[in-house]
């Protein structure tokens, strides 16, 4: 594997878990409702872990983790504007649609997030020595936390979604359907209230 480009990998995950924070951060602020507001705490808490993690990552690999690249910068932009469009949304004085903006903002940041902690484990799986080491200790240690981060906030948002659609029984319909069928989302569909609990604009 080209050792620039598993650089940069490594750089935009770094980046994309500073972010990650920053979006948390916000988005915390705009749940209403409480389980909702307990998820996001707990995925800010794990992300700040993340970061420590990637530190760690570059501290045993001998690699800057202040290098500026532009792809690195490309990510910084992504993370600010999700935050910048979370605000936007408080600002607008629509609670419920706050919310629903923050959800879809943590999907688009938690996608990016899971794309790159596949790219690391396989760079893990095709590396040897220190870094094949290092790079697979980083990925087991986040491998069922990232999956948790992006299929609960999509359910979330996709229940907040049909919520705010006025369809309170298709959003029960959806979680028995396809949805409860993922193994990837078993989980997440027991994080979800039923009905009325998830409190979003009708």
């Amino acid at each position: 594997m080209k050792k620039e480009q598993v650089n940069e990998l490594l750089l935009q995950a770094l980046e994309t878990e500073l972010g990650g924070v920053q979006v948390y951060e916000n988005a915390v602020q705009c749940a209403i409702n409480g389980d909702l507001r307990k998820e996001w705490e707990e995925c800010l808490r794990q992300t700040q872990n993340h970061v420590k993690i990637v530190r760690s990552v570059f501290e045993k690999l001998g690699l800057d983790p202040e290098q500026e690249t532009p792809g690195r910068k490309v990510v910084r932009h992504v993370g600010e504007s999700l935050v910048k469009a979370i605000r936007m949304a408080q600002d607008a004085g629509n609670p419920d649609a706050a919310q629903l903006v923050a959800a879809e903002c943590v999907i688009f940041a938690e996608t990016k997030d899971h794309l790159n902690w596949e790219l690391i484990g396989q760079v893990a799986e095709e590396s040897d020595g220190k870094k094949a080491e290092v790079l697979k200790a980083a990925y087991d240690e986040v491998e069922d936390e990232k999956d948790e981060h992006l299929y609960h906030t999509t359910d979330w948002c996709r229940e907040l979604w049909i919520k705010s659609l006025g369809d309170a029984g298709g959003a029960s319909a959806s979680r028995g359907g396809k949805g409860s069928e993922d193994g990837h989302r078993r989980r997440s569909s027991q994080a979800v209230p039923r009905g009325d609990a998830v409190s979003a604009g009708s």
